[in-house]
């Protein structure tokens, strides 16, 4: 298996691949059709960002990778034997026990493998540490404000090192400082433990700041209509917020979003 530094510093084109999305279709109650035609290349160390317009199915795809539900046409590839299994989900609300401290919440995940609390209680100290929880291990949901709780969720995915995160527009119920600060950090996660992220969002802003690559996707039904590669080098922070750089990327997903917009099937 390739380190996770090299994943992440290979140039996009010479990843070795993690997944395939294969024609992908898929309908609900036989007449609504979330996806058509859907076609992804994920390569290991990618940070992908799926954005588009309400109801182009981007969650669908998340659940679909996930394996929380199945294609109705197509099929999804895993290299090495890669499955469901070795990833972690995020979701836009952090979905925690309130009846169960920091701690608590994080070790699910062990708790569903059959693992005793005790066996793993190093990596879920590391890994409250990594969010900067390591203090509120004993406190309870109510405790926290949004950008904690929000904090345990992304440690919950990540503390078992998986291959793979998906998260579902977890930022966009907080505020635009929270949500910066929460950006800055998710990248410095991903260069610590060299994991692959597919990031759903609506926001231009949020998915250049973030991606290598940005899958826009267009509704009715919902497909790829176009990749677009943001080549500047991680790590990223104020410097490339405030760049021309950056301010050139996002008129052109802009630009690809509202083309988007625009597509009927």
């Amino acid at each position: 298996m390739t380190d996770p530094v090299s994943r992440q510093t290979a140039p996009l084109g010479q990843r070795p691949r993690l997944m395939q999305m294969q024609g992908i279709a898929k309908v609900f109650n036989g007449t609504v059709t979330a996806l058509r035609n859907l076609n992804l290349t994920v390569n290991e160390g990618d940070f992908i960002s799926l954005l588009g317009p309400s109801g182009c199915g981007k969650s669908t795809a998340l659940r679909l990778i996930a394996g929380l539900m199945q294609p109705t046409q197509g099929r999804i590839l895993w290299e090495g034997g890669q499955h469901a299994g070795d990833l972690g989900v995020v979701f836009q609300e952090p979905t925690l026990m309130p009846w169960a401290t920091v701690a608590r919440n994080v070790y699910l995940p062990f708790r569903l493998r059959g693992q005793s609390y005790a066996s793993v209680r190093g990596e879920i100290e590391d890994t409250l540490g990594l969010v900067g929880l390591d203090k509120f291990a004993g406190a309870y949901p109510r405790d926290l404000s949004g950008g904690m709780k929000m904090r345990v969720s992304i440690a919950r995915a990540l503390v078992t090192k998986p291959r793979l995160i998906l998260m579902d527009e977890p930022f966009a119920a907080l505020d635009e400082i929270t949500r910066q600060r929460l950006n800055d950090d998710l990248l410095a996660l991903k260069a610590r433990i060299g994991c692959t992220v597919i990031f759903v969002t609506h926001s231009v802003f949020e998915s250049v700041f973030l991606s290598d690559r940005i899958v826009v996707m267009a509704a009715r039904p919902g497909r790829v209509v176009e990749e677009i590669a943001i080549p500047a080098a991680y790590p990223r922070g104020m410097d490339f917020r405030t760049s021309a750089d950056y301010a050139a990327h996002t008129h052109v997903v802009s630009d690809a979003l509202l083309q988007a917009m625009g597509e009927h099937a």
